[in-house]
């Protein structure tokens, strides 16, 4: 069970390390289990062990983190551990400072809702594990096998069985009704139901660690994290068609002190003093104490609990880098940008004169396409005309693919049905409040379903995923044609897809650079979410799956997203607007010394209460103040941007036969 496959891994420096390492570990290992026999760690064991299990921080295969997975029983329960192996070399990417920060360390399994396994047709076979939180660990990759042999030691300690609805997903001590266990292989809970206390493992807990990271090479002590990802509370009932990615996006405000623990230090041990920051940093944040007028609170805000930006931030901060909003570029204005025939004749002036504006309403029809690349700006009126055309002959052959799919052919598509389920009950509680979306039978809610079905068939690796519709909507009220709609959407998911992989590595990255951003322009309020173990960033989760669409109205959404897409003064805008609101209310964070918990519940009622304006000065202001320090920090190929080509990340997939 624990032999490793036969594998040409001489070109893995990780593995490399990690085969160094082998003999002392097990050794060390050997001391642990007999260290068992004493009163602290009676009966610790290990029963699986499985060396070159690694996870993916970011889109580089060349920057995955290898280590060691682990099973270990004690007593009748059941742990898991993973931790890394040390860096190989000095000038590895990753520093073991940084690799750490993912170690998952005596996770028990009354803690894990279940294991879903991946088997890709090109690649190599991963799990994601999903707490009964609501949350999940990053996709760990078998890149010697042994997914087969993990899951079967597992059956041999806990009740595991495969989910009647998908065969990939285990549950783990599932004793519910066969009803709630059909619906749960889809679906998480709505709400954390046990209380997740100490862990269970007899002993003092810090001599485990202690002898665990002795027997795995090294690996420095104190609380381990792991990223965990995911999303909104949702507020219906459950839907048996959810599929498991995305509710590990939609319980975001689940968030347990359980789940806090388990994310702690995720992003690394602050490093402020490290960086060479040039003399604007200083200067900006001297400023940071004078005094300015409190930012104005929605009118709808709340009597009873209103939110009141941090009256002592951003004075002179907007004042020396933010440069004033001006009105919105309007159709007079806008013809001075093109020539006789409608070609934009300066692209980076008039991208800079939107970011500082925006949009009047009735261009956003004609420009939208443009800042989206639907359309390019070189592009005559005639030739913009001639492509819509062609465009909405190719869009209506895709939506034919799922038009044309009979009854009896339907019944033999699992995956077209869960789809077309999920979409129909997402569009119908999409912006019904707008006067374009609400009643019954509404034809615009119609087409939002169609243009999100034929943009599954589209792009059916990704499919659809909760969050989908939220972006859509403004553009469909934009465009108010389903063919320019779809094709628009189409270039936003080009770059914003990443946000809804399975994998979650591109909301990961985004908040990965984010907190280096916020260590990088205020290493106060870094030191204080480190302080209360807060440096996942899980709070800003909703602000950067949909782009902030729950924080604002819906004209200022629509105006933010036109500024974010001119890509002026850098692609990555919103991870500024992230770190501007933060700082805005620093002092009201910290002095009120919130924890995870009350500032996840205070980030969520910021919603509708932020100074759009001024946020947007504040976020120029640190994107320029940041400079290339702020640029260096943000990986490359992050969402927005166009994700990278990794040709690397194909390899072929090792043979695991099917489990169980």
């Amino acid at each position: 069970m624990l032999e490793s496959e036969l594998q040409d891994l001489s070109d893995d420096a990780d593995y490399a390390a990690s085969q160094q390492q082998g003999s002392a570990s097990m050794m060390v290992s050997s001391d642990s289990n007999k260290q068992g026999s004493s009163s602290e760690l009676e009966g610790a064991e290990i029963i699986f062990l499985k060396d070159n299990v690694a996870i993916h921080p970011t889109q580089f295969a060349s920057e995955r983190i290898s280590g060691r997975l682990k099973l270990i029983k004690q007593s009748s329960s059941l742990f898991m551990t993973w931790i890394p192996y040390k860096a190989h070399s000095s000038d590895a990417r990753l520093s073991d400072q940084d690799r750490n920060l993912y170690a998952i360390r005596a996770v028990p399994f009354t803690d894990i809702r279940s294991v879903r396994r991946h088997t890709p047709a090109l690649g190599w076979q991963y799990i994601i594990v999903v707490l009964s939180s609501g949350l999940a660990y990053p996709p760990l990759y078998f890149y010697s096998g042994g997914v087969k042999e993990f899951l079967a030691t597992i059956k041999q300690h806990v009740l595991l069985v495969r989910s009647a609805d998908d065969a990939n997903v285990f549950l783990v001590n599932d004793f519910q009704s066969t009803l709630q266990r059909t619906l749960s292989s889809l679906e998480l809970p709505r709400a954390v139901s046990i209380a997740c206390g100490p862990s269970n493992l007899s002993g003092d807990e810090s001599t485990m660690n202690e002898n665990q990271e002795r027997a795995d090479g090294g690996v420095s002590s104190g609380s381990v994290s792991a990223p965990q990802f995911h999303g909104r509370p949702r507020h219906k009932v459950h839907d048996p068609t959810r599929d498991l990615s995305i509710q590990v996006l939609e319980k975001f405000s689940l968030v347990t002190k359980f789940a806090r623990e388990t994310t702690s230090q995720l992003f690394g041990e602050n490093q402020s003093n490290g960086f060479s920051f040039s003399e604007r940093r200083t200067h900006i944040q001297t400023n940071l104490d004078h005094p300015k007028s409190p930012s104005k609170v929605a009118e709808n805000a709340p009597d009873e609990n209103p939110v009141v930006a941090d009256p002592l931030e951003f004075d002179k901060l907007s004042l020396v880098w933010g440069k004033p909003r001006q009105p919105p570029l309007d159709s007079k204005e806008w013809i001075t940008f093109l020539d006789s025939e409608g070609r934009v004749t300066d692209s980076e002036s008039l991208r800079k004169r939107i970011f500082y504006g925006g949009l009047d309403h009735d261009l956003r029809n004609e420009v939208w396409g443009l800042l989206l690349g639907y359309y390019s700006y070189e592009s005559t009126y005639a030739e913009r005309e001639f492509l819509k055309s062609v465009k909405k002959s190719e869009y209506e052959t895709i939506k034919n693919q799922w038009q044309s799919i009979s009854l009896p052919q339907a019944k033999r598509f699992t995956k077209f049905r869960e789809r077309k389920g999920l979409i129909e009950k997402d569009v119908v509680r999409t912006d019904r409040s707008l006067t374009f979306y609400e009643g019954d039978d509404n034809p615009n809610v119609n087409v939002l379903r169609d243009i999100l079905l034929t943009y599954s068939f589209y792009n059916f690796d990704l499919g659809y995923c909760q969050g989908m519709s939220d972006l859509l909507s403004p553009i469909l009220f934009v465009m108010d044609d389903e063919s320019d709609a779809f094709w628009c959407f189409v270039a936003l998911m080009e770059r914003l897809g990443p946000n809804f992989n399975r994998d979650q590595n591109g909301m990961h990255s985004q908040l990965f650079a984010l907190s280096k951003l916020v260590e990088l322009l205020d290493s106060p309020l870094h030191n204080y979410f480190k302080q209360r173990d807060c440096l996942n960033y899980f709070f800003c989760f909703r602000w950067i799956l949909i782009q902030f669409k729950r924080e604002f109205e819906y004209e200022k959404t629509m105006r933010l997203w036109e500024v974010l897409w001119t890509h002026y003064p850098s692609e990555h805008l919103h991870l500024y607007v992230c770190v501007a609101v933060l700082k805005r209310y620093r002092r009201k964070i910290m002095g009120e010394e919130m924890d995870f918990d009350t500032l996840l519940k205070f980030i969520n009622e910021l919603s509708g209460h932020i100074d759009l304006d001024a946020t947007l000065r504040d976020a120029e202001a640190l994107c320029i103040c940041a400079g290339e320090d702020g640029a260096a920090n943000i990986p490359p190929g992050t969402p927005p941007s166009l994700p990278l080509p990794d040709n690397a990340s194909f390899y072929v997939q090792q043979d695991d036969d099917d489990v169980l």
